[in-house]
């Protein structure tokens, strides 16, 4: 698993150990990026559900400026941070551990929107309607955001949650990616 373009290209990244994390293969990762627009001018991230932090921190290396990064799991919040400071980004990088929907609401509070939402559950979670449709109640996006969700191809999302609107579904084999911005 690398980093596939951008600044930090070609830096190894560890994986969590253990079968509990699932990473982002680097051609569904090159794709994914591919879909959203290669290359970004600034904006933030949200990489929840993190892992290894794969995700985030491509985002990073393509020119998102601050990416947060959430898990629960600790062995997952050390290996973000390892490959983090591998990278060199510690400066545009923060770290939360924490459980995906009290963490949404942490966050919400403050106020922050993200360009980029990565939503990359492990495949048994089952309530992505109730993520999307609080990240839309907390207004942690815009009109211009673009939010990801990677999901076994067997669990069907709706073309439409909330005001959210699935723009583009691409399937890998197992793997399906969900891209939904608010609807207009």
């Amino acid at each position: 698993m690398r980093v596939v373009a951008g600044s930090v290209r070609n830096h190894q990244l560890k994986a969590v150990p253990g079968d509990k994390t699932r990473p982002t293969t680097d051609k569904i990762k090159e794709s994914m990026f591919n879909i959203i627009g290669p290359y970004f001018d600034g904006g933030n991230a949200l990489d929840l559900f993190a892992g290894s932090g794969g995700l985030g921190i491509e985002a990073l290396s393509r020119g998102i400026e601050e990416t947060v990064f959430v898990d629960q799991a600790a062995p997952a919040i050390k290996i973000i941070q390892e490959n983090i400071a591998k990278c060199h980004l510690e400066e545009r990088a923060i770290v939360k551990k924490g459980e995906a929907l009290q963490t949404l609401k942490q966050l919400g509070a403050s106020g922050e929107s993200y360009q980029l939402i990565f939503l990359d559950p492990p495949y048994n979670f089952h309530e992505m309607d109730a993520l999307l449709i609080k990240i839309e109640e907390l207004k942690m996006v815009t009109t211009s955001s673009i939010i990801i969700v990677e999901h076994e191809k067997t669990y069907e999302l709706e073309d439409t949650i909330g005001g959210f609107k699935r723009f583009k579904q691409a399937l890998y084999g197992i793997t399906s990616l969900s891209f939904y911005e608010l609807g207009e």
